[in-house]
């Protein structure tokens, strides 16, 4: 029997704290430690002490997600790389990126790319992908509708929607309520490190 996935809330206070910097978790741990030292017995202390152990490990996980977090500078610099591309020569990267990850990425041209310019697979689960608006200031609904269309067509797992720009919050709100994932900044440096948009933007 398939075991159901864990899914943390978002709005949960692990959640929270995975998002927030690693030493606040630490700090919460410290301080349960603290007032246990202070409020219980002796013999109780490591009882008490032991309720703070769940943000040990939250600011040990924090940590470690955060360690391989780009740095602000990394980020701006990848992404005036980006904005200053081709759309031509951005494809490219966003593929020799996905080839990278293991996936068998597929180009679509003509009518049959509806909203979307790249179909992605892997085991055994299909992704389209929308790109070719990446440098658009703001993104809207309008777009996503087109790739959630294609989704549909074309029966696919989700979608991706890659955005240099802000979204809208109607935006936001229908790219989660029909799976797909907005590829904005930290997240579009991590997918393109090594390839050669990477390089380009380091020099």
């Amino acid at each position: 029997m398939k075991l159901p996935k864990f899914r943390m809330a978002e709005k949960s206070l692990f959640a929270i704290l995975l998002r927030s910097p690693w030493w606040i978790s630490l700090a919460l741990a410290g301080a349960i430690a603290l007032v246990s030292r202070f409020a219980l017995p002796a013999e109780m202390f490591w009882f008490g002490a032991m309720g703070g152990f769940p943000f040990l490990v939250i600011a040990v996980m924090a940590a470690r997600k955060q360690m391989n977090e780009p740095s602000a500078a990394r980020v701006q610099q990848t992404l005036q790389a980006a904005g200053a591309l081709s759309w031509r020569d951005f494809s490219a990267a966003l593929e020799d990126a996905w080839l990278k990850e293991g996936y068998t990425v597929n180009r679509r041209h003509g009518r049959e790319s509806g909203g979307a310019d790249f179909a992605i697979h892997k085991a055994g689960a299909t992704t389209l992908v929308s790109g070719k608006r990446w440098k658009a200031a703001s993104l809207g609904v309008e777009p996503l509708r087109e790739l959630h269309a294609a989704i549909g067509q074309a029966e696919a797992r989700d979608g991706v929607f890659v955005a240099l720009g802000d979204v809208t919050p109607q935006a936001a709100k229908f790219a989660r309520e029909n799976s797909i994932r907005v590829l904005q900044a930290p997240e579009l440096v991590k997918l393109l490190r090594n390839t050669r948009l990477d390089s380009a933007s380091r020099a």
